[in-house]
């Protein structure tokens, strides 16, 4: 078994083949991070049994493929199934022969269902056919394990965890699966036999997030700036047209979606629900409800409550690092070259904005490095109600012991310097919001540096720094 990280991911698939009552799982999570290599390298393609659904086929070819599979693992009757409720009959007539294939340490029966939204096609009886099997019999067979897994995150979401028919409070774990942190993008580096410095690695976390499919088409011969070069900015390359495809494979009807994108994209500060729905063209309502709620479950955008409106208010903000080199650097521009493009102006604002998010995905890692990574703590944004003053925190730490983590986030090339005009900044900052907020905590100021702070005349204004070397602490075991 050749998986990097996953630590959680792998312990609660631990416990579910250890369980002693029947399982149902349910594995989800964006296009491309890994779903299935997960399943398949966890048991070594060792399942009682497995199908997988096809992209965009009616229900007849469904059926066929399932039934290729039913074949595969036993199944004498060979001809294509009648619809799904015979699907699910001969599958169970499998699961009790006496032949069936099972777990080799837990003697457990493992169903593997991959790409499960892509078989509930229009007008089948898929899912009323899969409650039935699970509930008529599954669920009482104590050494049946049932992973279910799939890219289309709405369905999953609608017909799964929000099912009110027989499906519901069903699923005994979930897991969602997320690209990988910066640790576990060195582990998968380094174990590819690529040579990268750990500020390359941020660089290159910048563009690619932490997908590992991307980061497996990644050449060892070749220079991280020769690598976008080839994959992404290049027609030819295997990523330039991956965002057309990314949210249409994961939403039914994906417009909404991509309007929302978009339009976070358009302002790296994040936007309140008001201004999204205004600037958007999505109507305040269930639509922008739902596609908000989607977008967050798959990891593209996150919520942060508004520090001064902590029931109403809350900021979205754009937070996946793929799309956003993507709409910057590929949508609605003409970019010739990326090697043409660096040290640019737009470069750099790109680059400080990207390291911001690099920052929003690592706040585990951000508090250990401050020694608060078992403190109790919520995540703020702020903006000042007055325009004029352009004062904002992107993130803050709020602890219960008294004291609010004011992170600055930037990233230099070699330490950042702090000059008398941006520490005047900063306490302009800060004497806007506690005046707005009267917030009687104590705030620090946290600078978060890809090369750490220069020490001069200034930098005591900082009461902490976490540099580029502190994203990288591994989560280990801080989940389970």
């Amino acid at each position: 078994m050749n998986l990097i990280g996953r630590i959680f991911e792998q312990d609660q698939l631990e416990q579910c083949v250890n369980s002693e009552k029947p399982e149902f799982m349910v594995v989800y999570g964006r296009r491309r991070v890994g779903k299935t290599f997960l399943i398949k390298e966890y048991f070594n393609n060792n399942f009682s049994f497995y199908a997988t659904g096809m992209l965009n086929e009616k229900t007849h070819d469904q059926l066929k493929a399932f039934n290729e599979s039913l074949i595969e693992y036993g199944d004498t009757e060979k001809k294509i199934p009648k619809d799904w409720f015979e699907a699910f009959r001969r599958l169970r007539k499998i699961l009790e022969g006496q032949d069936v294939n099972r777990d080799m340490v837990s003697g457990r029966r493992v169903v593997f269902l991959d790409e499960l939204p892509w078989m509930d096609t229009a007008r089948s009886d898929f899912k009323s056919a899969l409650d039935y099997f699970w509930n008529s019999w599954a669920s009482s067979e104590s050494d049946i394990l049932l992973i279910v897994c799939g890219s289309a995150t709405s369905w999953i979401i609608n017909n799964i965890f929000n099912d009110r028919g027989g499906l519901y409070n069903r699923i005994t774990r979930s897991i969602h699966l997320e690209p990988f942190d910066l640790s576990e993008c060195e582990a998968f580096i380094k174990n590819s036999g690529i040579e990268m410095t750990r500020k390359q690695i941020i660089e290159c976390y910048m563009v690619f997030g932490g997908v590992p499919y991307y980061l497996n088409l990644l050449d060892r011969r070749l220079s991280l700036a020769q690598n976008i070069e080839k994959l992404v900015i290049s027609e030819r390359g295997q990523l330039h047209y991956e965002y057309e495809q990314l949210f249409h494979s994961l939403f039914s009807n994906a417009d909404n979606h991509i309007k929302i994108i978009e339009t976070l994209a358009l302002r790296k500060t994040g936007m309140m629900r008001t201004e999204l729905a205004k600037l958007s063209g999505v109507a305040d309502g269930a639509g922008l409800t739902k596609g908000l709620n989607e977008l967050e479950q798959c990891g593209f955008i996150r919520k942060y409550k508004n520090y001064t409106k902590k029931k109403q208010g809350f900021f979205y903000r754009l937070i996946d690092p793929f799309v956003l080199f993507v709409l910057y650097f590929l949508k609605d521009r003409d970019l010739e070259s990326w090697q043409s493009f660096l040290n640019s102006p737009g470069y750099y604002a790109w680059r400080g904005n990207s390291f911001e998010i690099v920052c929003l995905n690592h706040v585990y890692q951000i508090k250990s490095a401050l020694g608060i990574a078992g403190v109790d703590s919520s995540e703020y944004s702020w903006r000042s109600k007055d325009d004029s003053l352009k004062a904002q925190i992107d993130l803050m730490i709020d602890r219960n012991d008294g004291i609010i983590n004011v992170c600055e986030m930037k990233y230099t090339d070699d330490e950042f310097e702090i000059d008398a005009e941006y520490e005047k900044q900063l306490a302009r900052k800060l004497d806007a919001f506690r005046k707005e907020t009267e917030s009687k905590k104590a705030l620090h100021i946290t600078m978060v540096t890809a090369g750490g702070l220069k020490k001069n005349a200034h930098s005591n204004v900082c009461q902490n720094v976490v540099d580029g070397e502190a994203l990288f602490i591994k989560r280990s075991n801080y989940l389970l």
